[in-house]
């Protein structure tokens, strides 16, 4: 007689067979399910359709493997994550971790040495482990390839002086998603796109915009374009930067800017209208601004833009020094906030600017947008605080003004936008004006005259130093965008500015939206943990362990009693 599977045992089998089947079948297909409130484990969709279009193998050397501090821990375990996501979106990418710091002497310095040539160099870390402090040297860095091309992605965002390391690591975290979709994107274009600088009425030349081009090189060609040169702009120029003209850009020019823009071309203006600096102030004890006559106020009028011949002051500002005395033969200074140089801080969650640090501007313009005959969307990316006001030209320029408190009461005027996205269709500035030059001319290209645009998209900005680098005239050596030689700090935000807008007017595919991405740093209160650390030990070792005495008892008892009775 055959024996019968008892229910007990036929539940186990059940159970089993269930729990092997469900392992076999998550090998094969991965999902989750995101319950955070800021949705860090879920990518965007621009992320998602970029990397599910790639059809190259990328290999991917992560240099973090090793022993790190906790926050240093979580950047390590957050890479680790993000790559595990877009492997599971696409099995093209690989991905592995290594410690550069591992093996003997000389292979640690010939692994350095083979990084640096790539310009990767350590980070020197110190920490405290529980017992002593530690230094050591790390390489927050990934290393991406795609056949022979190479990239080299920065996990780790600047860490200014002073600045909260946890905050650091938090924004380092949040831009992982965005770094390697934009790195893979720009590796994965056939073609490089094309950014041209204008050149030939006092713009601002390539000693100072070295650094910008620089950083942009990595995924674009950039190059000068003198506009006296050529009948037209080229269609393979996809990006545009006229960059505080000094002089009249003549009206033949103004009209091979603006037929560009008609056939779909994407400008980045960086206007001045008035010529003012310390230098001038110094040099003459008190200064009134030139105006800066460039020709294209009433072209960007017709586009919805007016820049004003103004300068904001703001409370919110950086500092300058000032001799305050004198300490034998050598003269004493002190800080002061100088209210011309403006420390802007982002207000709007457009992708261009949300999550950036602080932009430090110089004598900047107000700018006013204006209703225009065709749609185009206008949008502050950036504007004054509060605490701010206009000063319209003429206006005497000197240091009085820090013999004394401000009134906050005159400061009362703000929120003046200094950059300003326009986008839409435009009407052409010369619709119903087209000399017969003009006309000439484009009957020798054998082309039409356009009144109305594509839909495209300019950037106007009311200044330009905040996106060009300082230049040691003695030994020609350049600072990094955003740097402050007055308070000798960097302004992180100032390169971001202008990158994401470059970014942002290239972008076909929406991954810069990923950088707006901001996941909440939720840090413990560091007194109440110490204070409560006993009790929250107690509750998290004895208690579970009251919990399975107590039920064990409740059990024994139980059988005692059931079988009592039998």
């Amino acid at each position: 007689m055959k024996k019968k599977i008892s229910p007990a045992w036929y539940n186990f089998f059940m159970v089993a067979g269930i729990a092997i089947l469900a392992n076999f079948v998550s090998s094969y297909f991965s999902t989750y399910i995101d319950l955070t409130q800021d949705k860090r484990y879920t990518l965007t969709p621009a992320t998602e359709e970029a990397v599910e279009k790639i059809d190259e193998i990328i290999y991917i050397k992560v240099l973090l493997e090793g022993e790190f501090p906790a926050g240093f821990k979580r950047l390590q375990a957050s890479t680790r994550e993000m790559l595990n996501q877009l492997k599971a979106l696409n099995p093209r990418i690989q991905y592995e971790f290594e410690n550069p710091v591992q093996g003997t002497q000389d292979e640690i310095i010939k692994t350095r040495d083979a990084l640096a040539k790539d310009g990767v160099v350590p980070t020197s870390l110190k920490y405290y482990d529980g017992t002593q402090l530690v230094q050591k040297a790390i390489y927050p860095y990934a290393l991406i390839n795609i056949g022979t091309k190479r990239a080299i992605v920065n996990l780790l965002e600047e860490q200014q002086p002073g600045s909260d390391e946890e905050v650091i690591l938090n924004n380092s975290i949040s831009l992982l998603e965005y770094k390697f979709a934009h790195t893979f994107q720009k590796m994965l274009m056939r073609e490089k796109q094309n950014i041209a600088f204008t050149a030939g009425a006092g713009e601002l030349d390539s000693r100072f915009t070295y650094r910008l081009e620089k950083e942009l090189r990595r995924f674009y060609d950039t190059g000068r374009i003198v506009l006296d040169s050529v009948v037209q702009i080229d269609s393979s120029v996809h990006l545009l930067v006229v960059a505080a003209p000094k002089q009249t850009i003549s009206l033949p020019n103004q009209f091979k800017i603006d037929q560009y823009i008609m056939r779909g071309g994407k400008v980045i203006w960086l206007v001045e209208k008035l010529s003012a600096s310390l230098d001038s102030i110094a040099k003459y004890q008190f200064y009134v601004p030139k105006d800066i006559i460039t020709g294209v106020d009433d072209m960007l009028f017709k586009y919805g833009a007016k820049v004003q011949p103004n300068l904001i002051i703001d409370l919110e500002c950086s500092a300058i020094p000032q001799i305050v005395g004198m300490a034998g033969d050598k003269p004493q200074t002190m800080m002061f906030p100088w209210y011309y140089h403006l420390s802007l801080q982002s207000k709007n969650d457009h992708v261009i600017v949300r999550n950036i640090d602080r932009v430090n501007m110089f004598f900047q313009s107000s700018i006013d947008t204006v209703a225009t005959a065709t749609p185009v969307k206008k949008m502050v990316l950036l504007s004054s605080s509060p605490y701010s006001r206009t000063q319209f030209n003429p206006v005497r320029l000197n240091f009085e003004i820090l013999k004394s408190e401000p009134d906050p009461a005159k400061f009362n005027d703000g929120n003046k936008a200094v950059a300003v996205l326009l986008e839409g269709r435009f009407e052409s500035f010369f619709k119903n004006r087209v000399s017969a030059s003009f006309q000439q001319t484009l009957n020798q290209l054998n082309t039409r005259f356009v009144e109305e645009s594509v839909p495209t998209a300019q950037v106007v900005f009311s200044d330009v130093d905040f996106m060009q680098n300082l230049l040691n005239t003695r030994t020609n050596e350049t600072e990094e965008i955003g740097f402050n030689k007055w308070e000798i700090k960097y302004y992180k935000g100032n390169k971001d500015l202008i990158l994401n807008t470059v970014e942002y007017l290239l972008d076909e595919g929406g991954v810069l939206s990923a950088r707006s991405k901001e996941l909440k740093l939720r840090l413990l209160d560091k007194v109440k943990a110490k204070k409560e650390k006993t009790k929250w030990q107690l509750i998290n070792i004895v208690l579970p362990l009251l919990f399975l005495a107590l039920s064990g008892l409740i059990y024994t008892y139980w059988r005692r009693k059931k079988y009592t009775q039998h």
